[in-house]
């Protein structure tokens, strides 16, 4: 008899970022079973008596429940949005040796368990937590990967969509880079459907231009922050982030997404976790895309890595 192909997801931390996740699973009906594991073991059971709670209403059956790390032995993906928030006051560099802290109580029974599957990091910032998870985790850097830039890019083909008035699924831009300050869009590299989004604006008569793209590339790197502003947390986006990535590695896409990957030598730059178009299916990340940047994208994207390789250096794990 064949063996049904169970999907197996474990959410660690039942926040707003790994409930939004959970509830578009369900909702997409993406996995089959779904662990909810939360040092507030109480809160993670009443998630999920809400969630199954709803099961009626979801497009398939799914099994929910509040677990333990022992419940990882046979997970496929391990989905990590347990964190810290900041204080007031806290440097970023504090923030994140609490947050490293954190993560090696996660790691260690992770790891015990026997878990075998894909770790994929949504803690912010979630390039160095990525780093950190692989670190602590000893698995390949291919088995562990972060949110990157994936929802920028998302961001990014939304706003492109409504400027040149197409569906943003027909817009081809990637944000690169940290997920934070210095990430940056490669413009050479933008096109709508296969014209260059450069060529449009060059042809255009003035109606569509390089200020107006720039303008639109300051609104995905500020997105978070007005959204912080309006209802104090980002949940939403990131969650069907998650689910996108989810759905890439259960299907075995080879879908090409802007996640957190680790760099062996790709863009002229080495060890170090950043947002970059990457070909994911179900063994993690099957290979990094070197896009073709300027001289100028290359020398923006090596300032993103030095903020990050520095930061990373500074915790001194």
């Amino acid at each position: 008899m064949m063996k049904a192909d169970l999907r197996k997801v474990v959410l660690i931390g039942t926040g707003m970022v790994g409930m939004s996740y959970a509830y578009a699973l369900v909702n997409q009906a993406v996995c089959n079973e779904l662990v909810l594991i939360d040092l507030d073991q109480k809160r993670a059971q009443g998630e999920a008596m809400d969630l199954n709670h709803g099961l009626a209403f979801a497009p398939a059956n799914m099994k929910i429940y509040a677990g333990d790390y022992s419940d990882c032995k046979d997970a496929d993906l391990a989905v990590i949005s347990a964190g810290v928030a900041q204080k007031p006051g806290e440097s970023r560099l504090d923030l994140l040796s609490r947050n490293a802290a954190v993560f090696r109580t996660i790691m260690e029974p992770l790891r015990q368990s026997g878990f075998g599957g894909i770790i994929v990091v949504a803690t912010n910032p979630v390039d160095i937590m990525t780093h950190i998870a692989h670190k602590l985790s000893g698995f390949d850097s291919t088995r562990v990967l972060g949110t990157g830039t994936a929802l920028d890019t998302a961001r990014l083909r939304y706003l492109l969509g409504e400027y040149f008035s197409v569906d943003p699924r027909n817009m081809h831009a990637y944000v690169m880079g940290e997920h934070g300050d210095s990430e940056f869009v490669p413009w050479s590299q933008a096109m709508l459907a296969t014209k260059a989004v450069l060529d449009i604006c060059g042809s255009s008569d003035g109606r569509f231009c390089l200020e107006d793209l720039e303008d639109i590339s300051r609104q995905v790197r500020q997105a978070a922050q007005k959204i912080i502003q309006a209802k104090q947390a980002t949940y939403y986006g990131i969650g069907m982030a998650l689910v996108r990535i989810t759905r890439a590695v259960f299907g075995d896409e080879n879908s090409v997404l802007t996640v957190s990957a680790m760099l062996r030598g790709e863009y002229g730059q080495s060890d170090v976790y950043v947002g970059v178009p990457c070909v994911v299916g179900r063994e993690g990340i099957r290979r990094v895309l070197t896009l073709y940047l300027t001289e100028e994208e290359l020398q923006q994207f090596g300032l993103s890595c030095h903020t990050l390789k520095e930061t990373y250096r500074g915790l001194r794990l």
